[in-house]
Protein backbone atom coordinates (compact mmCIF):
# COMPACT_ATOMS: atom_id res chain seq x y z
CA UNK A 1 0.00 0.00 0.00
CA UNK A 2 1.20 3.33 -0.86
CA UNK A 3 2.10 6.06 2.10
CA UNK A 4 -0.55 8.54 1.66
CA UNK A 5 0.80 10.09 4.70
CA UNK A 6 3.94 11.00 3.52
CA UNK A 7 3.62 15.35 3.82
CA UNK A 8 6.63 16.11 2.40
CA UNK A 9 5.75 16.34 -1.46
CA UNK A 10 9.25 16.38 -2.99
CA UNK A 11 9.87 13.19 -1.13
CA UNK A 12 5.98 11.69 -1.55
CA UNK A 13 6.98 12.43 -5.42
CA UNK A 14 9.70 10.54 -5.01
CA UNK A 15 7.94 7.40 -3.58
CA UNK A 16 5.49 7.36 -6.09
CA UNK A 17 8.11 7.63 -9.46
CA UNK A 18 9.68 4.59 -6.93
CA UNK A 19 6.87 2.59 -6.98
CA UNK A 20 5.64 2.92 -10.66
CA UNK A 21 9.12 1.47 -11.38
CA UNK A 22 8.85 -1.36 -9.28
CA UNK A 23 5.14 -2.29 -10.99
CA UNK A 24 5.91 -1.84 -14.03
CA UNK A 25 9.27 -4.46 -14.01
CA UNK A 26 7.72 -7.61 -14.41
CA UNK A 27 4.64 -6.46 -16.94
CA UNK A 28 4.45 -8.53 -20.09
CA UNK A 29 6.69 -6.87 -22.84
CA UNK A 30 4.08 -6.67 -25.36
CA UNK A 31 4.45 -3.88 -28.15
CA UNK A 32 1.65 -1.32 -26.21
CA UNK A 33 2.75 -2.44 -23.20
CA UNK A 34 6.34 -1.31 -24.10
CA UNK A 35 5.52 1.92 -25.12
CA UNK A 36 3.31 2.58 -22.37
CA UNK A 37 5.71 1.74 -19.77
CA UNK A 38 8.14 4.30 -21.31
CA UNK A 39 5.43 6.96 -21.11
CA UNK A 40 4.23 6.10 -17.58
CA UNK A 41 8.21 6.15 -16.31
CA UNK A 42 8.98 9.41 -18.10
CA UNK A 43 5.48 10.51 -16.23
CA UNK A 44 5.94 9.25 -12.53
CA UNK A 45 9.31 10.69 -12.73
CA UNK A 46 8.80 14.10 -14.03
CA UNK A 47 6.49 14.52 -11.51
CA UNK A 48 9.27 14.33 -9.02
CA UNK A 49 11.51 16.11 -10.90
CA UNK A 50 9.26 19.29 -11.63
CA UNK A 51 8.21 19.49 -8.02
CA UNK A 52 12.13 19.43 -6.59
CA UNK A 53 11.75 22.49 -9.57
CA UNK A 54 9.26 23.99 -7.45
CA UNK A 55 10.61 23.96 -4.38
CA UNK A 56 14.21 26.24 -5.59
CA UNK A 57 12.35 28.95 -5.90
CA UNK A 58 13.08 30.63 -8.89
CA UNK A 59 10.50 33.12 -8.93
CA UNK A 60 6.65 32.97 -8.74
CA UNK A 61 5.37 32.76 -12.20
CA UNK A 62 8.33 29.74 -12.13
CA UNK A 63 6.82 27.60 -9.19
CA UNK A 64 3.62 28.02 -10.75
CA UNK A 65 4.48 26.66 -14.27
CA UNK A 66 6.29 23.53 -12.43
CA UNK A 67 3.06 23.24 -10.37
CA UNK A 68 1.53 23.21 -13.64
CA UNK A 69 3.86 20.35 -15.21
CA UNK A 70 3.53 18.17 -12.35
CA UNK A 71 0.18 17.95 -12.66
CA UNK A 72 -0.37 17.22 -16.21
CA UNK A 73 2.10 14.68 -16.06
CA UNK A 74 0.48 13.48 -12.80
CA UNK A 75 -2.66 13.06 -15.38
CA UNK A 76 -0.26 11.56 -18.11
CA UNK A 77 0.58 8.79 -15.76
CA UNK A 78 -2.93 8.14 -14.71
CA UNK A 79 -3.67 7.23 -18.64
CA UNK A 80 -0.80 5.29 -19.42
CA UNK A 81 -1.41 3.15 -16.00
CA UNK A 82 -5.16 3.04 -17.05
CA UNK A 83 -3.57 1.66 -20.52
CA UNK A 84 -1.49 -1.29 -19.56
CA UNK A 85 -2.55 -4.26 -19.78
CA UNK A 86 -1.84 -6.30 -16.57
CA UNK A 87 -2.62 -9.61 -15.01
CA UNK A 88 -5.48 -9.57 -12.91
CA UNK A 89 -3.52 -10.24 -9.87
CA UNK A 90 -1.54 -6.92 -9.87
CA UNK A 91 -4.57 -4.98 -10.31
CA UNK A 92 -4.87 -3.69 -7.19
CA UNK A 93 -1.75 -2.41 -7.55
CA UNK A 94 -2.66 -0.56 -10.45
CA UNK A 95 -5.36 0.92 -8.40
CA UNK A 96 -3.05 1.95 -5.91
CA UNK A 97 -1.07 3.86 -8.09
CA UNK A 98 -3.71 5.26 -9.71
CA UNK A 99 -5.25 6.63 -6.14
CA UNK A 100 -1.66 8.08 -5.48
CA UNK A 101 -1.18 9.89 -8.84
CA UNK A 102 -4.83 11.27 -8.85
CA UNK A 103 -3.86 12.58 -5.10
CA UNK A 104 -0.71 14.26 -6.11
CA UNK A 105 -2.47 15.64 -9.29
CA UNK A 106 -4.90 17.33 -6.72
CA UNK A 107 -2.91 18.30 -4.21
CA UNK A 108 -0.71 20.00 -6.67
CA UNK A 109 -4.21 21.90 -8.41
CA UNK A 110 -4.71 23.13 -4.57
CA UNK A 111 -1.39 24.72 -4.45
CA UNK A 112 -1.46 26.27 -7.65
CA UNK A 113 -5.13 27.57 -7.05
CA UNK A 114 -3.89 28.69 -3.41
CA UNK A 115 -0.56 30.40 -5.02
CA UNK A 116 -2.84 32.19 -7.90
CA UNK A 117 -5.59 33.85 -6.10
CA UNK A 118 -3.43 35.35 -3.59
CA UNK A 119 -3.22 37.75 -6.22
CA UNK A 120 0.88 37.95 -6.41
CA UNK A 121 0.69 36.19 -9.90
CA UNK A 122 -1.81 35.77 -12.45
CA UNK A 123 -1.94 33.03 -15.38
CA UNK A 124 -3.86 32.72 -18.42
CA UNK A 125 -4.23 29.49 -18.34
CA UNK A 126 -4.67 28.19 -14.54
CA UNK A 127 -4.56 24.65 -14.33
Amino acid sequence: MMQSNVYNLEERSYLFAKKVRGFVKNIEKSISNKEDIKQLVRASGSVAANYIEVNENLGPRDILMKLKICKKESKEAILWLRLLDVEKVREDERQELIREATELKNILATIYRKISQKGEIKMSNPI
